[in-house]
């Protein structure tokens, strides 16, 4: 499964964290999934598999597009 996440993105995964919050915002989309805690602001990495499989929904989209179409060039 493949799963479209952008930075700025909040998600909810099947597990809550230890501060009580199901909710995290990704401030980083690489190899790796970076993920802070909208509740405490801890910030924690997960590999894509990993996230993929804890990945309950996409609360709100708020990514931003890094595209050069916007960007007036050309």
């Amino acid at each position: 499964m493949t799963v479209d996440i952008k930075i700025g993105d909040i998600v909810r995964l099947r597990k809550k964290h230890p501060c009580g919050s199901y909710e995290w915002e990704v401030v980083r989309v690489g190899a790796d999934i970076g993920l802070k805690c909208l509740k405490c602001q801890r910030r924690v990495l997960l590999g894509r598999a990993v996230f993929a499989r804890r990945l309950k929904s996409v609360v709100s989209q708020g990514g931003q597009d890094f595209s050069l179409r916007e960007s007036g060039a050309g």
